[in-house]
């Protein structure tokens, strides 16, 4: 037995999204998510523009740092991703596949969000598969995430590609368990945000540290 057996290895990854205040990011920083969401979209009560650079440049390497941006011009996310030193672009607005392609050449993950509802046709991300690297599945809302509200997970039975996806939309402690039925090897992450925070852009830490130990 070697020491890395004694690592314990998640069942899948973990994404913190929305968020904005230093403390409260050195905090969740602290438990080494795999991804720490930033959220660039001036409507959002999470808008994160106000963050130090340097607050993110001194997180742990491990930790991928997201900005999530709502159809945002190319220019400005690049500026986004250059100021802040981003790892990963989340586009969770109309964006087109080549758009995608224009964010994958800027060396970054990107991960393409779509709102799901009964009525989503799983046919359009076809168009995506070589235009990004994760796909993101969120409840559909006018508001582009951040509702706090669960989709029919059985709805992505739909989905017949390949691409690795991150699972978004009202995620709480309850659901756990039930994440781990999801039989689909293309299921890569997490995505927590409004049921573990205290107030927009705020997480509590104790509910989070709870799951960070939960899902292991």
């Amino acid at each position: 037995m070697t020491a890395s057996d004694h690592i314990p290895v998640r069942s899948f990854k973990i994404k913190v999204c929305g968020m904005k205040d230093a403390q409260n990011i050195r905090e969740v920083a602290s438990l080494s998510p795999d991804y720490l969401g930033f959220i660039f979209y001036a409507p959002s009560a999470r808008y994160a523009a106000e963050v130090d650079p340097e607050l993110l440049n001194d997180l742990p390497a491990g930790i991928k740092k997201t900005g999530v941006f709502v159809n945002e011009e190319a220019e400005q996310i690049k500026y986004w991703i250059e100021k802040m030193g981003l790892d990963a672009v989340q586009l969770h607005g109309s964006e087109s596949p080549a758009f995608c392609r224009e964010m994958l050449a800027l060396n970054v993950e990107v991960i393409k969000a779509f709102g799901v509802d009964e009525h989503f046709d799983f046919n359009i991300l076809n168009e995506y598969t070589d235009s990004v690297d994760y796909f993101l599945f969120d409840t559909k809302t006018p508001a582009h995430g951040g509702s706090g509200k669960l989709f029919d997970w059985t709805l992505l039975q739909q989905n017949k590609t390949t691409k690795p996806f991150f699972l978004s939309g009202g995620i709480d402690t309850g659901q756990l368990d039930e994440i781990r039925q999801i039989d689909d090897s293309r299921l890569y992450a997490i995505d927590v945000n409004s049921k573990f925070e205290i107030s927009p852009g705020i997480k509590d830490y104790t509910k989070l540290e709870a799951i960070f130990k939960k899902i292991l």
